[in-house]
C-alpha cells in the first residue's frame, strides 16, 4: 500500500466515523491507532463539523481540512465500519479497497424503512410514558405523538431542507396532539405525555457527549456540542410554547389530571420495549438486538440499585459505571465496537428529561424551581460521564474501534 492510497483511506475513514457518531476524542483516538498501524506519521483534530488531519512531521505536514456535518448515531455502520477497517489493518483489503467499501457504504440505503423506524419512534415514547409515571391515557397519547413525530421524520428525510426546523415542529405537533387529546377525548398529564412524545428529540445524550469531550479535554468540539444541545433544548421548548398557546386560543385550556398509576409489571414491558425503539432507531443490526437488551437492563437495573442505596445522582453513576464495563467486555470479547451496547444503554440514564423540565419552568417563570432542577441535570449527567469515564478505568477500551 503506497502512502498516497492509506491517507486516502483514514480520511474516508475518518469522515465516515464522523457520519456514524463517533464522539471527538473517540474519532481521534481510533484515526490515530489506524495510521500508527498503517506505517503514517498523523494527527487528528475533530469538532462537530469538521475534521483537521496532518500527515508528516513538523514542517513537511500536510494538512487537509474535511467540513462534515453533525451525524446521528449508525449502530450498523458503525458496526460494518469496524469491519472494513479490521480487514485493511490484518492486511485482508488493500487501503483502495477500503476506501472503496466505505464509499459504498457512505451510499447504502438505510438499514430500516420508514414506517418501521415511525413505529420503533412511538414505542420508544409509549415507554417513555411508562418510565415518567404516566398512566395508560398519557402512554397511549405518546405513544401516537411518537409515531407522528416518526412519519414527520420520514418527511424530513425526503425533504432535506425541512431538517432546519424539524425539532420546532416537531414540539409543536406534539403540544397541539396532548392538548387537543386531553379537550376532546380524555383529560390527562399533557406535560408528561408530551415529554414522553418528544423522548427521542430531547438531546440528553448530545449533553452526555458534550460532558465527555470536556472532561477529556477536547474543549472545543465538547462546547460546541453543548452549545448544539442548549439550542436544540431551547427551540423544543419554544415549539411547545407556541403549540400550547395556539390550542388555548382555538379550544381553550386543556384538562389536565394527574396520572392513574401502574403495576410493576408494566414497567418491566417498558424496560423490554425501550431498548428495541433504541435498536431500531439507531439502526444497529438484528444480530445485536440481544446484546442491546441486556445493556439495557443491566443500566436501569444499576441506576435503580444504586439510586436505593446512594441517591439518583450517584445511581446513575453505577448505571453508567455498570453498562460501561459491560460494553467494554463485549468489546473485548467479540472484537467489535463498545459503541453497540453501551449507546442504547446510556440513553436509559441520560438526564434529558430533567433538562426540559428546567426550561420549561423557566418559561413559566419559575425560575428558582427552573434554576434547580438544571442543576440536578448537570450534575447527574456530570455523574453519567463519570461512571463511564471509571468503567474504560477498570476495563481498558478495545484500541481499535
Amino acid at each position: 500500500m503506497s502512502p498516497p492510497d492509506k491517507v486516502a483511506f483514514v480520511l474516508k475513514l475518518g469522515r465516515a466515523m464522523h457520519a456514524s457518531g463517533y464522539a471527538a476524542h473517540r474519532l481521534e483516538e481510533v484515526l490515530a491507532a489506524t495510521a500508527q498501524r498503517l506505517g503514517l506519521d498523523a494527527q487528528f483534530f475533530s469538532t462537530p463539523t469538521s475534521i483537521f488531519a496532518a500527515f508528516g512531521r513538523d514542517e513537511h505536514q500536510r494538512t487537509y481540512l474535511l467540513r462534515v456535518e453533525p451525524g446521528d448515531v449508525d449502530l450498523g455502520r458503525l458496526a460494518h465500519l469496524d469491519r472494513v477497517l479490521l480487514r485493511v489493518l490484518s492486511g485482508e483489503l488493500t487501503a483502495t479497497a477500503g476506501a472503496g467499501a466505505l464509499d459504498a457504504l457512505a451510499t447504502a440505503p438505510p438499514r430500516y424503512g420508514g414506517l418501521i423506524t415511525a413505529l420503533a419512534f412511538g414505542l420508544t415514547s409509549a415507554a417513555a410514558g411508562r418510565f415518567l409515571g404516566g398512566g395508560l391515557v398519557e402512554i397511549a397519547v405518546a405513544a401516537v405523538i411518537g409515531l407522528a413525530i416518526g412519519l414527520l421524520a420520514g418527511f424530513v428525510r425526503v425533504v432535506p431542507r425541512s431538517a432546519r426546523i424539524f425539532e420546532a415542529l416537531a414540539a409543536f405537533t406534539a403540544a397541539v396532539i396532548a392538548a387537543i387529546v386531553s379537550i376532546v377525548v380524555a383529560p390527562h398529564s399533557v406535560f408528561v405525555a408530551t415529554l414522553a412524545g418528544l423522548i427521542v428529540l430531547i438531546p440528553g445524550f448530545t449533553l452526555t457527549v458534550a460532558m465527555n469531550e470536556l472532561a477529556t479535554r477536547h474543549l472545543v468540539s465538547g462546547t460546541a456540542r453543548l452549545s448544539g444541545a442548549l439550542l436544540i433544548f431551547l427551540t423544543i421548548i419554544f415549539g411547545v410554547a407556541i403549540g400550547n398557546r395556539l390550542v388555548q386560543a382555538l379550544l381553550g385550556a386543556p384538562l389536565i389530571v394527574e396520572p392513574v398509576g401502574l403495576p410493576l409489571w408494566t414497567e418491566l414491558v417498558a424496560l423490554f420495549v425501550a431498548p428495541l425503539g433504541f435498536a431500531i432507531l439507531l439502526r444497529a443490526e438484528l444480530r445485536d438486538l440481544p446484546w442491546i437488551q441486556l445493556a439495557g437492563w443491566l443500566a436501569f437495573g444499576g441506576a435503580r440499585l444504586g439510586g436505593m442505596a446512594l441517591g439518583p445522582e450517584l445511581g446513575v453513576f453505577v448505571g453508567a459505571l455498570t453498562v460501561g464495563v459491560a460494553s467494554n467486555l463485549y468489546a473485548l470479547a467479540l472484537d467489535r465496537p463498545s459503541q453497540i451496547p453501551l449507546v442504547p444503554g446510556v440513553l436509559l440514564l441520560v438526564p434529558g428529561s430533567i433538562g426540559f423540565r428546567s426550561l420549561a419552568s423557566l418559561l413559566d417563570r419559575q425560575v428558582i424551581s427552573g434554576v434547580e432542577t438544571a442543576f440536578t441535570m448537570v450534575l447527574m449527567a456530570t455523574a453519567l460521564v463519570a461512571g463511564l469515564l471509571v468503567a474504560n478505568v477498570v476495563v481498558p477500551r478495545r484500541t481499535s474501534g
